[in-house]
């Protein structure tokens, strides 16, 4: 765990009920992902406002390395930031696993989950807990930033200056996004467009979680979480074979980006940040002001604030 983080959780250990009231911590954490613990939860806490931040210009670097690194150093915290609000919605989902009759609010909550991640099956039964379990799920850093960029052309590309989309995900209504050059005749199709880049990072997660051709995405990290691990983004890559034409060159090119940028570091770090602390503590990663501070090998910085 990063300095940074280590000093925004363990300094103000309250803050997090300040921020988000909706929170009951009984027992210690649990496991991988705090499976363990009791929460229940009302909404998600505010984001803070860098989350929003449109893309730097990378193209100001001419040296190679200071432009990866500028790159990573961007996309960590907001990764950090949508996987950690993916955790306590998954902790949630646990707290109402275990439970012998759900409330109206609960099952309301359930059925907007399974129609987000397109889980079609009766509410509150072991099927649609066991499917969600599988849909509702983190993403290693690893793999986000490697397709992120090679997809942006590490946040160069007309999509990524013009959209904020750093992944290519398409949409298909009338001005929905950025129309791309050379399209076919008779085709609709559009790159999306986001408010933030942030933004594209939880469009991308989402739609690994729930489209039908990432289906072995999700089986490859349900069985290693199932032995109690952590799937490498360079173990899940071998999901990816429908994201490119490329098929598994694609998947060899990825895996490639993840071991030359040593992007495995960001997998270790994430999983001894996010993965092993309390609820309350990752409330703080899901709303932390300090957008510094979800960086590896950072020092004590000022205690965090919403800006929500």
């Amino acid at each position: 765990m990063s300095a940074g983080i280590r000093a925004l959780l363990l300094v103000f250990p309250l803050v997090a009920f300040a921020i988000w009231g909706a929170i009951h911590v009984p027992s210690p954490d649990r496991g991988i992902g705090g499976a363990g613990e009791d929460i229940t939860l009302d909404a998600l806490p505010s984001l803070p406002r860098w989350a929003e931040a449109g893309l730097p210009d990378f193209s100001r670097f001419q040296d190679v390395s200071e432009k990866k690194n500028a790159f990573f150093s961007y996309l960590y915290p907001r990764i950090v930031l949508a996987n950690s609000r993916i955790l306590i919605e998954r902790q949630y989902l646990e707290t109402l696993s275990r439970k012998e009759t759900l409330s109206k609010s609960e099952t309301s909550w359930l059925e907007r989950q399974a129609e987000r991640l397109r889980v079609d099956e009766d509410p509150g039964s072991d099927e649609m807990f066991r499917r969600l379990r599988a849909r509702l799920d983190v993403i290693p850093p690893s793999l986000i930033m490697a397709q992120a960029a090679n997809e942006s052309a590490w946040g160069t590309s007309r999509f990524a200056l013009k959209g904020n989309n750093l992944f290519g995900q398409w949409c298909f209504s009338k001005g929905c996004g950025v129309v791309p050059q050379g399209r076919e005749e008779g085709k609709n199709h559009e790159v999306a467009a986001f408010s933030s880049p942030y933004r594209s990072i939880t469009s991308y997660i989402q739609n690994l979680n729930r489209h039908p051709a990432y289906q072995e995405v999700r089986d490859l990290r349900r069985a290693a979480r199932e032995k109690g691990q952590f799937s490498s983004g360079t173990a899940l890559a071998a999901g990816l074979s429908s994201y490119s034409e490329r098929g598994e060159e694609y998947i060899s090119e990825i895996r490639s980006m993840i071991t030359f940028n040593k992007l495995l570091e960001y997998d270790r770090d994430f999983r001894n940040t996010a993965l092993k602390i309390s609820a309350s503590d990752l409330v703080q990663l899901a709303s932390s002001s300090q957008e510094k501070a979800l960086l590896p090998g950072q020092g004590e910085l000022e205690p965090a604030t919403n800006e929500g």
